[in-house]
């Protein structure tokens, strides 16, 4: 086969697995009724009819919007309004005391983008949990870096601290520029949620090898992509403060989504956010992260980022943003409860599951599993040792009546 791409641009011919699975259950609901199929492949909050659920609270303010506020440019880093509100959405009052820097991005997988660009180079690799979001292989891929991965889980079902401090350890042995992203609260595609005891295991560990070399530069992403669906309240993002005086060769980013909390899946809008204890570090962060910015996608979405503007400022507004969000907040957790219930009554073996969008299923051949059960009209999709259900798409009575069914697929296949 002729191709006409340069050799690192070139990739298997294929489409994304989760959108083709996705595409065959909509097709199964089309023809069968949407009543009879359990789509549990997408990663977006459907309500109990099967709908795409969007909060009115945020679309009302985006279509109330006038037109030219939706259709100018942005500047490149983001609106200063946006920004501004970016930081209280993602700290609440768990605010870090230190320096802060902010940049606009398309949802928060462009933060991560920047993240490994701007904080690696070809040739490094990052490190990531061996149960991981299927494109942070993508984004390494593309940029010639490589994915070293740790096993996440304890047999107690805790993060496993020994583990990742190993292979941290060797990480910085190896490059000195050490980049991880740890995906919590309500990590994808687990729902596990590090604890603050783990965040500050974790942090020792990042302390003690700052320490060790002051040359060592130590990099740690926090993708919070499900952090408003994490918790009671606030209570998940007390973590922050952690972030807090650290050593000066420790840069934290966060990666901020409005994909998720504010149900604005297609604007593409978030941010990437660096806290540092030393102010050239963030300044360093804010003009590197604004040049990939403008090379990769010029600017972000004016109107989305209008739309968090104008609810941060008005608290009428923000009240029944948050009202719509506590609501849909309940609404997973009764699903998660229910699938997690059933689970144990079927003797189904999960994955640590505390909160967010799916949960998983070790299983030794995901796509033989996630195929047969298309026989049972449900939907899944198969991650490399598992199968990942989404209960944020599924009501509460799918999700107690599936794991039994999952048991007997699979005992099926055995």
């Amino acid at each position: 086969m002729l191709r006409m791409t340069a050799p690192h641009a070139q990739w298997p011919l294929e489409g994304d697995p989760i959108f083709a699975i996705s595409g065959r259950a909509k097709a199964a609901q089309k023809e069968l009724g949407k009543e009879n199929v359990m789509d549990a492949t997408i990663g977006a909050i459907m309500d109990d009819e099967g709908n795409l659920l969007c909060f009115d609270s945020v679309y009302d303010v985006l279509k109330s919007l006038p037109n030219e506020k939706i259709a100018a440019y942005a500047p490149i880093a983001g609106t200063p309004d946006f920004l501004t509100a970016v930081e209280k959405a993602c700290f609440a009052q768990y605010r870090p005391s230190a320096y802060i820097k902010s940049i606009a991005t398309p949802g928060g997988s462009g933060g991560l983008k920047i993240g490994v660009h701007n904080y690696t180079s070809e040739g490094d690799d990052i490190l990531v949990g061996d149960w991981f979001w299927g494109p942070y292989k993508t984004i390494t891929e593309e940029g010639k870096r490589g994915l070293r991965t740790f096993e996440l889980f304890t047999q107690e079902g805790k993060f496993n601290i020994p583990e990742f401090e190993k292979a941290y350890t060797k990480l910085v042995e190896d490059q000195k520029r050490a980049l991880t992203i740890i995906n919590t609260p309500a990590h994808n595609p687990t729902g596990y949620s590090v604890s603050d005891q783990e965040w500050d295991q974790i942090l020792d560990i990042f302390k003690k090898l700052a320490a060790k070399d002051p040359e060592n530069k130590l990099i740690l992403v926090v993708d919070t992509a499900y952090i408003d669906f994490a918790g009671t309240g606030t209570d998940q993002r007390k973590f922050f403060k952690k972030f807090e005086n650290l050593p000066e060769n420790i840069f934290v980013m966060v990666a901020f989504s409005m994909s998720k909390g504010y149900t604005m899946y297609g604007q593409r809008i978030g941010a990437i956010i660096g806290i540092s204890s030393n102010e050239g570090v963030v300044e360093d962060f804010f003009y590197s992260a604004s040049h990939a910015g403008r090379a990769n996608w010029s600017n972000g979405n004016r109107g989305a980022m209008e739309t968090l503007a104008v609810i941060d400022q008005s608290p009428e507004k923000l009240a029944l943003y948050e009202k719509e969000k506590e609501a849909c907040k309940i609404l997973l957790q009764k699903r998660g409860a229910a699938f997690v219930k059933a689970a144990k009554e079927a003797d189904l073996e999960i994955l640590p599951y505390i909160d967010g969008f799916f949960v998983t299923m070790p299983y030794k051949n995901p796509k033989a599993l996630v195929e047969k059960l298309t026989e049972y009209n449900i939907y899944t999709v198969a991650l490399g040792r598992g199968v990942r259900f989404a209960i944020c798409a599924v009501d509460e009575a799918t999700c107690a009546k599936a794991p039994a069914i999952i048991k007997k697929a699979a005992e099926e296949l055995a």
